[in-house]
């Protein structure tokens, strides 16, 4: 798989040199033990928590019926996903690359959060009332846990309703559909339908004072630098948790793969809740399997030594 590229005080030097990531004693034994099903040992340690960091995937918006262009999902039309969210696609042929994401923001203009976004959502609510501190470290382009109401949102990837332009480098929220005429009715995936072929000054452009440059979606491509004020304000939400949780990612993708296991690795306890093991599942304390829809509700709840305001 491509990895983002990346640099960064803590995180950086491990995508950028290819070097293993440090791995404490503590780590270590934790990947040598089974990490812990039990909801009820996850609650106790949930109510203790004062600082809880959600790093969030793709896993949690499939659920809300949102492609992941992941597996056999992973492509559009005869085009592999990950070789169109590149520069170098952009570059060959912006048309297409417009029309990859012009198909993607329709989508989800349909879906909305399902329950475990809105568990997140409720459970920062309720738990900064009570003086603690939730935030939601997402690699999902989409916006739901926007919508579902989190406040305190790393989106680290970008937005598919942001859009920069290429000539001056304005960063605009976009929720135009379509986001151009020529755009119109165009992006349907199927194998058969062929390239609309739209001509660059025809897709979207930049509406600043003196400047008509070619627009781009505000996402980080395959290859391409994660904002360092981004990586700055993860990281030090990350040395701050004192639980991690890890939901509907697939822990592939770096530098997001390496959030939870750097936790983990200075002996905060780390829950993950996917559909299946990960890489990095023996490394964390606790791992619950299924839908995240159904088992993250429950593990969000109010806990009964919360005292209700």
């Amino acid at each position: 798989m491509i990895l983002l590229q990346f640099c960064s005080r803590k995180l950086g030097i491990l995508s950028c040199c290819g070097l293993k990531p440090y791995t404490s004693k503590r780590a270590i034994s934790l990947a040598m033990a089974r990490p812990s099903s039990s909801l009820s040992d996850f609650r106790e340690t949930f109510a203790k928590a004062k600082h809880i960091a959600i790093v969030t995937g793709a896993g949690v918006s499939a659920e809300s019926g949102v492609p992941t262009f992941q597996g056999a999902e992973g492509y559009w039309r005869k085009w592999q996903a990950q070789r169109l969210a590149t520069p170098e696609a952009f570059a060959r042929n912006p048309s297409r690359v417009w029309e990859f994401y012009h198909y993607r923001r329709e989508v989800m203009l349909t879906k909305s959060p399902n329950p475990a976004h809105i568990a997140i959502a409720e459970c920062e609510a309720r738990l900064s009332k009570q003086g603690r501190h939730v935030v939601v470290i997402t690699q999902n382009i989409d916006e739901l846990h926007k919508r579902a109401g989190s406040k305190n949102l790393l989106e680290i990837h970008g937005s598919l309703f942001k859009t920069r332009c290429t000539n001056c480098g304005s960063v605009v929220e976009n929720y135009d559909s379509p986001i151009c005429p020529a755009l119109a009715g165009k992006g349907a995936p199927d194998l058969e339908v062929e390239d609309a072929g739209i001509p660059v000054e025809q897709l979207p452009r930049c509406h600043e004072k003196n400047c008509t440059g070619l627009l781009r979606p505000h996402v980080v491509w395959f290859g391409e630098t994660l904002d360092s004020n981004m990586l700055t304000e993860v990281e030090k939400e990350l040395d701050l948790c004192d639980l991690c949780l890890v939901v509907g990612t697939s822990s592939v993708v770096y530098p997001a793969a390496m959030f939870a296991p750097q936790v983990a690795a200075r002996g905060v306890p780390v829950a993950e809740f996917n559909m299946e093991t990960t890489p990095a599942t023996t490394s964390f304390s606790f791992h619950f399997q299924g839908p995240c829809g159904t088992t993250l509700p429950p593990a969000l709840a109010r806990h009964k030594t919360e005292r209700i305001s």
